[in-house]
Formats: structure tokens, C-alpha cells, sequence
């Protein structure tokens, strides 16, 4: 049942997910909001959606690890996985923006996460306040520059087709997104929480890794689609941009609602470390040998580099 449970709230996550981006960038349209601010942040902040519920329902339940472990899981899966992966079937070019803005804040953002946690192995309100903040004039700081400069910033993709999409027809799909996310994040904690205590391992544990990666599975499935059939594949600068969105909104909101308190020290000494190293290996991998670009053997460096912490975080449990 366990695993039923997780397969069925990873299920209805991917359904609920969809179902309310197509609802808020429907009305978005309705609202009159420019494509560059519904990509840049309805649609962000909605594709987000899966992970802050799973990381707000375990935050509630009295599972703090599964929640942190979520997150620092799905940001290590986003650029070793997905990207390499995605690098390995089709090489990617890199955007000027990735060392200019993107990757900077994914940085700094992750940095604050393991400060804040470092201090007193709690993230509190305040704390989570800031990090939500700080995305909050990241987000207005690119929005402001992209339209000063004329410039195509990297964003989410936004279905123009949408726009003319009935307001009855919005609020069926909100009720069903929703209603799909709170039953989904309900079953993928119970299942996470019952096989971790069935393994013997930590909550931490399934967390970075079970967990993670099913919340990474649609973008893996989308950016591998897209490569196969050598169309564009997912952008780098979108892959960063949801890192940037797990940690200030998902955690930020999660935190604000309830402090978030590590119990397994392990997310400290290691989880998290090996999420700043992966983010910092990025920066000199696009750049060696061959600048502003992601190619097979960089991404199967990536991949190489997942799998260890895969194996790592298992034998260590």
C-alpha cells in the first residue's frame, strides 16, 4: 500500500499541477497580464506548486525532514538529472543570463538556506519571510530589465491558447488542481513516511530521493520528449529558475506558515552541501572547454555525479 500511495499522490500531484497552471495562466489572460509577467511568475509559481504543498503537508504533519529533503533532493535532481540527461541526448547552448542573474541568485539563495539552517537548525518565519521576499524583487528586478533592455529573458513557456478559455471552464480546472494537490501531497507523504519506516532509513533519506525525483519527473519527461525530437529542449535558465523557486517560495512559504526544524543533521553535513557544490560545478562546466555550452560528456559528468549522491545517501542510511 505504501507504494500504491506514493505512486497515486505522485499521480494526482502531476494531474493538480497541470490543472492549475492551465487555470491561473487562463486567468492571467483574463487579467490582462503581459506574456513576459504570466511566464516569469503565475506560471513559476504555479508549476511549483506540487513541491511547496508536499513540503507544507509534511511541515504539518511533523515531518520537517521530508520537507527540506524534498526540495534540496528536487534541486540536486533538476541540474545533475535532469540536465545531464537532457545534455546527453541533445547538447545544450547556454544564455549569457545564467552567470549574469540566474545562477548568481540560485547561489546565494541556497547559501542563505544553509546559513539560516546552520544557525539553530530551525527556519523560522522571519527567516522564510526573507528568503519569499528576496524572490518577491528578483522576479520584479528581471521583469524591469527585460523590458528596459528589449531583452528575451529565459521564462516558462506560456500556452497562448489559453486566452480565450471560458471563465467556467478556469474555475472547474482550479477546483480540480487543487483538489488534485491536496490528496496528492496527502498520499505522497503517508507512502514516503511508511516506507522509509519499513526500510529502516531515514526520512531524509527517501525524501532526497524518492520524493525528489518524482516531483522532477515531469520536467525529465518534457525536457527528454523535446530532446529526442530535437526540438528545443528545456531551458538551463527555467531548470535554475525552478531551484531559485524551491528554495525562497516553496521553503520561504512553507517556513512562514510553520518553522521548518531539521531533525537529521545529515541534511546539514551533506544533503545540502552536495546541492551548493552541484550548483557551483555548473558555473565552470559551462565554461570548460567549450564556453556557453552543456555537452554529452558534461552531462554525463552530471549524471555520474547523481548517481554517487543517489548511492551515497542509501549506503550512509
Amino acid at each position: 500500500m505504501s507504494i500504491f500511495y506514493l505512486i497515486a499522490g505522485l499521480i494526482l500531484l502531476v494531474i493538480g499541477g497541470e490543472f492549475l497552471v492551465r487555470s491561473s495562466v487562463g486567468l492571467s489572460f483574463k487579467l490582462k497580464l503581459s506574456k513576459l509577467v504570466i511566464g516569469m511568475t503565475v506560471v513559476s509559481f504555479a508549476t511549483s506548486a506540487p513541491e511547496l504543498l508536499v513540503s507544507l503537508q509534511a511541515a504539518l504533519d511533523g515531518h520537517p525532514d521530508l520537507s527540506l529533503s524534498n526540495v534540496v533532493g528536487s534541486n540536486i535532481a533538476n541540474i545533475a538529472l535532469v540536465l545531464g540527461i537532457t545534455a546527453i541526448i541533445s547538447p545544450l547552448t547556454v544564455d549569457k543570463d545564467f552567470y549574469k542573474m540566474n545562477w548568481p541568485m540560485m547561489v546565494i539563495s541556497s547559501l542563505a538556506l544553509y546559513f539560516f539552517l546552520i544557525n539553530d537548525n530551525v527556519l523560522t518565519q522571519v527567516e522564510g519571510g526573507i528568503l519569499f521576499v528576496s524572490l518577491i524583487a528578483f522576479i520584479y528586478f528581471m521583469i524591469r530589465l527585460s523590458r528596459k533592455d528589449n531583452k528575451n529573458v529565459a521564462v516558462e513557456e506560456v500556452d497562448e491558447s489559453l486566452s480565450e478559455t471560458s471563465g467556467f471552464k478556469i474555475i472547474v480546472w482550479l477546483i480540480i488542481g487543487g483538489t488534485a494537490l491536496y490528496f496528492g501531497s496527502e498520499l505522497l507523504v503517508k507512502g514516503a513516511v511508511d516506507i522509509a519506516t519499513k526500510l529502516g532509513v531515514s526520512e531524509r533519506v527517501i525524501g532526497v530521493s524518492m520524493v525528489a525525483l518524482g516531483t522532477s519527473v515531469p520536467e525529465l519527461a518534457a525536457s527528454v520528449i523535446a530532446a529526442l525530437r530535437k526540438e528545443k529542449a528545456i531551458s538551463i535558465g527555467n531548470l535554475i529558475g525552478s531551484n531559485i523557486f524551491n528554495i525562497a517560495s516553496v521553503l520561504g512559504l512553507t517556513a512562514i506558515i510553520t518553522p521548518i526544524h531539521v531533525n537529521d543533521t545529515a541534511l546539514l553535513s551533506n544533503d545540502i552541501i552536495w546541492m551548493l557544490a552541484i550548483a557551483v560545478l555548473l558555473l565552470p562546466l559551462v565554461f570548460m572547454p567549450k564556453k556557453l555550452e552543456i555537452s554529452r560528456y558534461k552531462g554525463l559528468i552530471l549524471l555520474f555525479v547523481y548517481l554517487t549522491f543517489i548511492y551515497l545517501s542509501f549506503a550512509a542510511s
